[in-house]
């Protein structure tokens, strides 16, 4: 990594959000700063870029608004995160970044909202051309459904303990970069700093502490052959603190080291035999 790195912040949450520009104060003293952030909320993008042959997505300078100032340039993009991402290491804005640092997500991405989270899909983008990074999350009263806040729940964000923990990390991650090209996830409970547990290494669990649980199609009136989906939100479900949404359940940073897509070997299976039919044996 530079001397001095050159680090991109984004989010899911939209350039606007209180998380963001929480990010960008706890980044500012390890780096130069490069802010580029979806204009609007992308939340559960996951890595998507969005159809570019058809939406030739706009970019606005925002770097004169107050949250960004001491940044080397703040700009908003209409598309996902993954697109800002892949914006910046393609060199749209100067120089590609060395570290991409996403969030901060009011809502724990834990469990399977790994796979969908907007924040965390930053990061693995970043990753597959060749920038490690980091993602911050939060969680929320009830924690939130499949890593997703609302307004009604945001209301008692302790800002100020996932803004000292990103801090903590990037400067960290600055200062003794972990070999290869890595990501990070990491997810802070809803408390404030003297109030936590501790920290913890974490696995990637198979569910969220919430979850939806069961959704049906309603009629759309005046409209045959169309439905809204209404949705049932699960109730928390307690989890192992080795998975990383129990250690958040248990007031525990949660850390998780991501890996990456890779070839698995499989045996001799019916796939195999029909293609060995079909076209010959593997080569």
């Amino acid at each position: 990594m530079a001397d001095v790195p050159r680090i991109l912040v984004t989010n899911d949450d939209g350039v606007d959000a209180v998380g963001l520009h929480r990010l960008v104060a706890a980044a500012l003293p390890h780096g130069e700063v490069l802010v580029v952030a979806p204009a609007s909320e992308y939340s559960g993008a996951g890595a998507a870029v969005g159809p570019l042959h058809l939406t030739l997505p706009d970019v606005a300078d925002v770097s004169s608004s107050p949250p960004f100032t001491g940044t080397t340039g703040a700009y908003a993009v209409h598309g996902p995160p993954a697109l800002c991402v892949v914006y910046a290491a393609l060199g749209a804005f100067g120089p590609p970044p060395d570290l991409v640092v996403s969030g901060i997500n009011p809502g724990a991405n834990v469990g399977r909202a790994v796979y969908h989270s907007g924040t965390v899909g930053a990061v693995l983008t970043g990753r597959t051309r060749g920038i490690p990074g980091v993602a911050f999350s939060q969680a929320v009263v009830g924690f939130g459904v499949e890593g997703q806040g609302w307004d009604d729940v945001l209301a008692g964000q302790r800002w100020a303990t996932p803004e000292k923990v990103a801090g903590l990390v990037i400067g960290a991650l600055v200062a003794t970069p972990p070999p290869g090209v890595w990501a990070l996830n990491v997810n802070v409970p809803n408390l404030d700093w003297d109030d936590l547990a501790g920290w913890r290494t974490t696995e990637v669990g198979s569910v969220p502490p919430r979850a939806m649980a069961r959704a049906r199609l309603v009629p759309k009136e005046g409209h045959v052959g169309h439905w809204t989906v209404d949705v049932d939100w699960g109730d928390v479900v307690p989890l192992p603190p080795h998975l990383d949404g129990g250690a958040v359940e248990a007031g525990l940073v949660s850390v998780s080291w991501l890996g990456a897509l890779g070839a698995v070997e499989f045996g001799p299976n019916a796939v195999h035999d029909l293609l060995d039919r079909m076209l010959g044996p593997s080569r």
